[in-house]
């Protein structure tokens, strides 16, 4: 998994993993997050985690195989 960490600036207390995963150009719509997290491993702090409605706060730390995001205020 990629080293260079991205980051994912919201105005919200959080967003959802399959949101993170839209904005971040990992998939189209959000119809692809179910699909996207069934075949591919996803670290959320270091630990896995696959489900979409997983709540993401600034500091956050996800893992892709895309890439790593950090979650920052706006």
């Amino acid at each position: 998994m990629s080293k260079t960490i991205k980051e994912i600036a919201i105005n919200t207390e959080y967003i959802t993993l399959g949101q993170l995963l839209k904005f971040a150009d990992v998939i189209s719509w959000g119809g692809e997050a179910k699909s996207y997290l069934a075949t591919h491993e996803v670290l959320i702090n270091g630990e896995s985690d696959n489900r979409r409605g997983r709540k993401l706060r600034v500091d956050d730390v996800i893992e892709l195989v895309e890439g790593t995001f950090k979650i920052t205020q706006e």
